[in-house]
């Protein structure tokens, strides 16, 4: 297909949706999110921070990478799925807030508006999802996925099949009754563009397995079945481009944990660091068979075909794009393609060195002891994170207590439970690897490393997983004497205790998951997964100093030199 056919309809649909989303048999379907509790003609700052100092939080990085080395046809590709991009960025914000325009018309301010941006709506998800701006109560926790106001009970009561669906969207049918509207549907128009894109850049493509996985991908997004494209996903081996994007992570959904919301990344492939990590998954058998925890909490195998790669990411949108960037993912999430086949762990080291060394040095030379500075290093903070990626793929996937998959069965504690897992097993992995002789370096810098990593996270706050995540291990190794608070304010990890920590918590949330035991979970993140007075005094110190939170992205074609 001819790309500059594509161009007018797709800049015209973006332009559209800023003022309403498609509808679907005459209904409104941006939902009615809090936009109504705005108060004013004009949007006002809450608190005592300025709208300049809020955005200060997070610090900018352009976010490149050399394509020279790809041809003509290969940049063409990535100029298409930069605009298939800027669509689910938009499908985004329907999920995250509704119309848009009903916040970001009403702002003049540039820096709040573009604060605004950065959240995908008037909440702050470095601040557990608090209005940032006059008029605005809390987020709904179920964001947009669900009607405003919708209680548990009426959801329970609600009888359709697909409810729990990863790709419905439940909203009132205008005569007081509770529906659900597959994505296919609510999305339709959006979707249909995007089909298009993929398949043109199918038809570009001279990488059999990648157009392949274009071809299922956009045939998914207007059939919600994605699981051939998830498995042809995982067949690719030597494209150097490579495309994230559809409705993929829970997080949004704080509800319940069901939907999964939009969100793509683009990515260059680096063959060189992906060969050199090729070795690490032949240890996961032998990894899953010596978790320190029961036998039947580890039955499970992990998939066959489970590979670790390296990237450049040159466009985030959507979901991965709000609040605190990632920078490693692991995929695909759906439990039957894992057990099958296994995931891919892609570890985003262009982004990964920008959080090192514009976050977590400037945060380890103020909080870390100064004695055990020198373990900062970016290898161990790579390994780290490659590790955390690889680490979801251990445990366990399905409850042995007949309550299904264990993402189902924790609901809404799903995701902060499993991103301390994959924490807790990925230095466990690290520490195993070690003793084989399969990691280079001092221990040490791994540990170390990941203590001050545990600061850089608790940041992203309660609204994020893995902020609530570190929070969770932060106050269970606090218990466990695995550090010690100096009276200057800086931390000693105290490395006995840290290990025995370690491998309690790991078995504390695989016993957890495994059981499916929801009531526990809640009462396991209400006890430790907050911020308690000491630890806020010393993060409010790192803000204070100027130490950024995260980073917001200066990304696109012009960025890229196309």
């Amino acid at each position: 297909m001819n790309f500059k056919s594509l161009i007018v309809p797709t800049l015209l649909i973006i332009g559209l949706m800023s003022c309403q989303s498609p509808a679907t048999n005459g209904a409104d379907n941006t939902g009615d999110t809090a936009q109504s509790n705005r108060a004013g003609s004009t949007a006002k700052v809450i608190g005592d921070k300025t709208a300049q100092e809020l955005l200060s939080q997070y610090t900018k990085v352009r976010l490149d990478a050399d394509i020279s080395h790809l041809t003509d046809d290969e940049k063409a590709i990535i100029k298409k799925l930069i605009t298939a991009a800027q669509i689910i960025n938009e499908m985004f914000w329907v999920e995250a807030f509704g119309d848009k325009s009903e916040v970001l018309g009403f702002i003049d301010d540039p820096y709040l508006k573009e604060y605004a941006m950065v959240n995908y709506g008037p909440w702050d998800r470095l601040n557990g999802n608090k209005p940032f701006i006059e008029g605005y109560g809390q987020k709904p926790l179920g964001a947009n996925f669900y009607p405003i106001g919708m209680s548990k009970q009426q959801f329970e009561d609600l009888p359709l099949p697909n409810k729990t669906s990863l790709y419905t969207m439940v909203r009132e049918n205008g005569l007081g009754q509770l529906i659900t509207i597959p994505y296919k549907d609510f999305f339709k128009n959006e979707n249909k563009f995007l089909s298009d894109i993929l398949n043109s850049v199918s038809e570009l493509s001279d990488n059999t397995a990648f157009a392949k996985y274009m071809k299922l991908r956009a045939r998914a997004l207007l059939t919600d079945e994605y699981f051939a494209s998830d498995m042809a996903w995982l067949d690719m081996k030597d494209n150097r481009i490579d495309c994230v994007i559809g409705p993929i992570e829970n997080y949004e959904d704080q509800l319940y944990g069901y939907k999964a919301a939009h969100e793509a990344y683009i990515l260059i492939k680096d063959m060189e660091w992906s060969k050199r990590l090729e070795k690490y998954a032949k240890f996961l058998p032998q990894l899953q068979r010596d978790l320190p925890v029961d036998a039947k909490y580890k039955a499970e195998k992990p998939g066959r075909d489970t590979e670790l790669n390296a990237y450049d990411v040159i466009y985030y949108s959507g979901d991965c794009n709000a609040g605190s960037k990632t920078i490693a993912i692991n995929l695909p999430n759906d439990e039957r393609v894992q057990l099958e086949k296994g995931t891919r762990r892609l570890q985003l080291k262009n982004a990964m060195r920008a959080k090192f060394d514009k976050i977590l040095v400037p945060i380890a030379d103020v909080i870390i002891d100064p004695s055990q500075r020198k373990h900062i290093t970016f290898d161990a903070f790579f390994a780290n994170t490659m590790f955390h990626e690889v680490a979801h793929g251990l445990g366990i996937k399905n409850t042995i207590t007949g309550k299904g998959p264990v993402r189902t069965a924790l609901k809404e504690h799903a995701s902060a439970l499993e991103e301390g897992k994959a924490d807790m097993l990925g230095l466990y992995m690290v520490n195993q690897l070690h003793k084989k002789g399969e990691l280079d370096g001092d221990i040490n810098d791994y540990i170390v490393t990941f203590m001050a990593g545990i600061f850089r996270s608790v940041r992203f706050g309660a609204s994020s997983a893995h902020g609530k995540a570190n929070m969770i291990r932060f106050n269970f190794f606090d218990e466990m004497e695995a550090f010690t608070r100096n009276e200057d304010g800086t931390y000693t990890v105290n490395f006995d205790n840290f290990q025995k920590a370690m491998d309690a918590l790991s078995e504390k949330i695989l016993v957890l998951q495994g059981d499916g035991d929801y009531d526990g979970v809640a009462a396991f993140v209400a006890d430790k997964g907050l911020i308690k007075s000491q630890l806020q005094a010393d993060l409010d110190n790192l803000s204070d100093l100027g130490i950024p939170v995260d980073v917001i992205f200066e990304q696109g074609a012009e960025v890229l030199g196309l």
